[in-house]
């Protein structure tokens, strides 16, 4: 009887093309595919709690495994897939759980961080890890726009297209925080679920409306009416990290 393994995996996503399988094969699905074939002799899917783009990161992304058997414990499983893997991918832990469990069906919410670095001069090690930002922010007006995505909406005007279009974009974000240490800003931001850029979007309005270059009241229009009326701004993806998946 077919065994499942539940697996969760940090990445560093500078260096891949995102999660989801390409066929050029430099993704982080494609990898930890790779891996388990080279361990199990057998072609292995990898499941994932979700896509994340190219360029962003994981902290705690879910991902779940079909095997033939539970031939190797958990901590070996473990201890054989990073011994393989390159070093910008890390299974953390895994377990067996039932074979109800999927790692995107069962998937309850998420938490994603967007990181901004917000002074005249980006150190070094945040390349690649945070949003250079140069102007100064009214985290007041930050923390204000974030605010209004809290609660039940249509998030239309806040997604984008990835070649088909939602037939559903009624989203709940349970809370947006906001937080700054020094040039740090993190906007931390947990919901039932998330369209394709939805947390992106909402970073690059949110920053819109800290530089004085959008109304608190377009935000709430947009979610009113589903559209975006007017300019929109994708925030980089270096910022964005799925931090946690919740079951």
């Amino acid at each position: 009887m077919p065994q499942r393994l539940k697996l969760i995996v940090a990445y560093d996503g500078a260096a891949f093309a995102g999660w989801q399988s390409q066929s050029h094969r430099n993704t982080v699905q494609d990898n930890l595919e790779r891996v388990f074939r080279k361990i199990t002799g057998k072609i292995t899917r990898v499941h994932g709690a979700g896509r994340t783009d190219a360029g962003v990161h994981a902290l705690g992304q879910c991902a779940h495994v079909d095997l033939a058997d539970r031939r190797l414990s958990t901590v070996r499983w473990t201890a054989a897939l990073n011994s393989l893997l390159p070093p910008t991918i890390r299974i953390l832990r895994c377990r067996y759980v039932a074979q109800d469990f999927h790692a995107r069906f069962s998937a309850k919410g998420k938490v994603y961080r967007y990181r901004v670095w917000s002074a005249p001069i980006l150190p070094p090690l945040e390349f690649e890890r945070a949003w250079h930002i140069r102007d100064p922010l009214d985290l007041g007006l930050q923390k204000s726009a974030g605010a209004k995505f809290v609660g039940t909406h249509d998030f239309a005007a806040f997604a984008a297209n990835r070649g088909k279009k939602e037939t559903d974009t009624t989203r709940t974000i349970w809370s947006v925080q906001i937080r700054r240490s020094g040039p740090r800003v993190t906007i931390e931001v947990a919901g039932d679920g998330f369209l394709y850029k939805m947390v992106r979007l909402m970073a690059g309005a949110m920053t819109r409306v800290a530089h004085k270059k959008m109304g608190l009241n377009e935000i709430a229009a947009r979610l009113k009416s589903g559209r975006a009326d007017g300019s929109r701004f994708v925030a980089p993806a270096e910022g964005l990290y799925l931090v946690r998946v919740w079951y």
